[in-house]
């Protein structure tokens, strides 16, 4: 892979040959890399169009006045295109890419099934997704977040509750809330997802040694999850903020010896 390492160090961070992640636009980086030179390709690309779209993810307060202190302002968010859908295939062997169903690059975008429609998608789409069950019961959020595979598996659902402080127990308690909320995974972005759900992902779709590319770094959750599998991970980050965030992040769980298995 000829990409040359920033001298900024803010731009660049590597972690024991393990992690390579890079302050870049993801297509910059993505024409420096050869063909095939990932075995898997696992993006969460944004599912909307810049920081006014849904009024809430990237503005210091939403529609009804709930103050986002906590994340960063969101600036550069913007829709992948067929040109990147075709970078990120030519680039890996394999691909994992979630919200796909809203992109015209997989075939006619579609909203996420809600409740029980998720049994007639399941019957029309038996292979190649994943279904990710954020238990949500009654909650006015999505029931369900899916991601399109290249893979020739049966369409799998992994059930893990992510609801604002309520938050599964663990990969294979997932539906049932985790009750010591000290242990719950604080975010720091707001479209972040769970370190365990790319345990699943890791554990269903990976062996040691794959070489991994995550297009949209964020909050790099699945960065801490891929040093659990011995494999080597290459993350992009645009977003300065977002970059410095989860590099802080996983130097900190690193030097803290937080990362955990979570198999039983």
């Amino acid at each position: 892979m000829k990409i040359e390492k920033s001298s900024n160090h803010s731009h660049f961070f590597e972690f024991e040959d393990k992690l390579f992640l890079y302050k870049v636009d993801n297509m910059n980086l993505m024409r420096k890399t050869a063909n095939h030179f990932f075995d898997l390709a696992e993006c969460d690309p944004p599912y909307f169009s810049g920081p006014e779209k849904r009024q809430f993810y990237g503005n210091k307060h939403s529609k009804i006045n709930v103050k986002r202190k906590d994340y960063p302002i969101t600036e550069k968010w913007i829709l992948p295109t067929k040109e990147w859908f075709a970078e990120v295939k030519r680039v890996s062997k394999n691909q994992i890419i979630w919200g796909a169903n809203y992109y015209d690059f997989i075939g006619t975008p579609f909203k996420t099934p809600r409740g029980i429609e998720i049994n007639d998608f399941i019957k029309q789409n038996p292979t190649g997704w994943i279904i990710w069950d954020k238990c949500n019961g009654n909650s006015s959020f999505n029931d369900y977040e899916l991601a399109w595979t290249s893979f020739d598996k049966p369409t799998l659902i992994f059930k893990y509750m992510w609801n604002g402080m309520l938050q599964g127990k663990s990969m294979h308690s997932g539906h049932i809330m985790q009750g010591n909320k000290k242990l719950n995974q604080k975010k720091i972005h707001p479209t972040e997802k769970p370190i365990i759900l790319y345990d699943w992902q890791f554990k269903n779709y990976t062996a040691p040694g794959m070489k991994i590319f995550s297009s949209h770094l964020g909050s790099g959750s699945d960065a801490l999850s891929s040093l659990k599998f011995d494999l080597i991970f290459y993350g992009a980050e645009i977003e300065e903020k977002h970059f410095t965030n989860a590099v802080d992040r996983i130097k900190k769980n690193v030097s803290q010896a937080k990362i955990q298995f979570d198999f039983i």
